[in-house]
C-alpha cells in the first residue's frame, strides 16, 4: 500500500468495508452524528432510520462545550465530559470507531476530530455516509441503540489546535484555510455571527468542494489537486496549515480531507464565531 493510500484509509472507510467490519466478532463502535446548522431534528431522523448498531451522538451537547461570545458557538468540550459521552457511546480502550452522517461527513468529522484529538487512534469517517450505505443496498434499522458502556480513557492534545492569535499567525506566515461557503468568506452574507467577512490573510477553501456530487470525498488525485491549488503543500514542505470555519465543525472536515492526503493541519476551534465577536480583531471582506 502506498503512503497516499494509507493516509486515505486512515481517515475514510467505504460502505463495503464497513459492512464486512460490522460482521466481525469485534465490530467497530458506530456513531451517528446527524447535525446541520439551523436544524434540530437530528435525533428524530436517527430514530426513524440509522445504520444497524449506530449510536446517536448529539453534536451540540456532547461534541461541544457551552457556547459563548468569548469561546464561540461550539467550543471544545471539557475532556472529562467528552470521556463520559464516549463511554456512553460504548467506546472501549483500543476499539475502532466509525462515524457517519447524511451530509458528506461534514458533521461526523467533528466526532472524528475530537476523538483523534483525545487520543483514540482508530477513528474513520464513513465515506458518503448514510446515503452511500443505502444506495449500496445495505439495510437500516429504527429506534434507539443503547450499547454496553465503554471504558476509554481520553487524553487531549494528539491533534494540534490554535487560538485566535495562533490563527492570525498562520494567516500571516503560513496558510490559513476558511472552510465556510465562499459567500460567507467574502462577507456577502452572514447568517449567524455578528460580523461578516474573514480573518485577514485567510484563503477561501469551502469544505463542500472536497466532496463529489454523491457526497463522497473526491478521489485521492482530485482532492490532492484541489488542495494544492489552494497552496497546500501536498508534496511536502515547510508551510504550516491551519483551518477554521464558522464554529469549528466543518473545519474538522477540512482537517480530515487534509489528513487523507497526508497533510497535518491545526484546527482553530473558536473559528469565526469567536473571532467576529471580538471587536479588536480585524475583519477582511471580498
Amino acid at each position: 500500500m502506498s503512503a497516499s493510500d494509507a493516509a486515505r484509509r486512515g481517515v475514510l472507510v467505504d460502505v463495503d468495508e464497513l459492512a464486512r467490519l460490522l460482521a466481525d466478532d469485534e465490530p467497530p463502535v458506530l456513531l451517528d452524528v446527524r447535525w446541520a446548522l439551523g436544524r434540530t431534528d437530528g435525533h428524530e431522523r436517527y430514530l426513524a432510520a440509522h445504520l444497524p448498531g449506530g449510536v446517536y451522538v448529539d453534536l451540540d451537547t456532547e461534541l461541544a462545550g457551552p457556547p459563548s461570545p468569548g469561546a464561540g458557538r461550539h467550543p471544545l468540550p471539557d475532556v472529562a465530559d467528552l470521556e463520559r459521552a464516549a463511554r456512553r457511546w460504548g467506546v472501549r480502550d483500543g476499539a475502532a470507531v466509525v462515524v457517519y452522517d447524511d451530509a458528506g461527513g461534514t458533521s461526523a468529522a467533528r466526532a472524528w476530530w475530537l476523538l483523534r484529538w483525545a487520543g483514540v487512534r482508530d477513528v474513520r469517517i464513513l465515506d458518503g455516509g448514510l446515503p452511500a450505505w443505502t444506495a449500496a443496498g445495505y439495510g437500516v434499522e429504527p429506534g434507539e441503540v443503547t450499547p454496553e458502556p465503554g471504558d476509554v480513557v481520553l487524553v487531549p492534545g494528539a491533534l494540534e489546535t490554535v487560538d485566535a492569535d495562533g490563527a492570525a499567525a498562520i494567516a500571516a506566515d503560513g496558510l490559513l484555510l476558511d472552510a465556510r461557503a465562499a459567500e460567507r468568506y467574502a462577507g456577502l452574507v452572514e447568517p449567524v455571527d455578528p460580523r461578516a467577512g474573514h480573518v485577514p490573510g485567510a484563503v477561501s477553501a469551502p469544505t463542500s468542494a472536497n466532496l463529489a456530487p454523491d457526497g463522497r470525498f473526491l478521489d485521492a488525485d482530485a482532492l490532492a489537486a484541489r488542495l494544492a491549488g489552494l497552496g497546500v503543500p501536498v508534496s511536502g514542505g515547510g508551510v504550516r496549515v491551519g483551518v477554521y470555519c464558522g464554529s469549528g465543525v466543518t473545519a474538522a472536515h477540512e482537517v480530515a480531507a487534509l489528513a487523507s492526503v497526508g497533510v497535518d493541519a491545526a484546527l482553530y476551534p473558536g473559528s469565526w464565531s469567536q473571532w467576529s465577536n471580538d471587536p479588536d480583531r480585524p475583519v477582511a471582506t471580498g
